[in-house]
């Protein structure tokens, strides 16, 4: 089967320790491929209400994956573009959305006909979450293109 080359790339963020790594791993495959990059970055903005009523329903942060608060993932996309931008890939979209990071990749993959998906995933040492953690699980499920997992370097944790 032959290979293809990549069109659309869809990389999320989340301005962790492994944004930066996963960024510049779709920015290069972008360059490479001559393809569009479209960067995600989800974020939770929850009244103080609803974000009670989850901890206590859900026993835990129910945002767990989410950069908190549009400030903060504006931060974080301003700096995936930085980064993207540093490896020459052709920024076409930077999007902050408010929701679950594993929807937001999948339906902006899918909105914008993506070939593939990078995120980062770390060693979740979870029972749950052991084998990608949540959001790269989800994603590898419900994507309908390629997905790409970017593991951190040792000394990113």
């Amino acid at each position: 089967m032959p290979m293809k080359d990549y069109r659309t790339i869809v990389v999320g963020t989340d301005g962790s320790s492994l944004a930066d790594p996963t960024v510049g791993r779709a920015a290069w495959l972008a360059k490479h491929n001559d393809a569009d990059l479209v960067i995600v970055c989800a974020y939770a903005q929850m009244s103080r209400r609803i974000e009670a009523k989850n901890i206590v329903t859900l026993g835990g942060d129910s945002r767990t994956g989410q950069v908190l608060g549009r400030e903060a993932a504006s931060k974080a996309l301003a700096d995936a573009v930085a980064v993207a931008g540093a490896e020459g890939a052709t920024v076409v979209a930077a999007l902050l959305i408010d929701g679950d990071p594993s929807k937001a990749l999948v339906v902006t993959a899918e909105e914008r006909t993506a070939d593939l998906i990078v995120l980062g995933a770390v060693h979740d040492r979870s029972l749950a979450d052991r084998v990608l953690g949540w959001t790269a699980t989800e994603v590898t499920k419900r994507a309908r293109c390629d997905v790409l997992i970017v593991r951190p370097a040792e000394n990113l944790g």
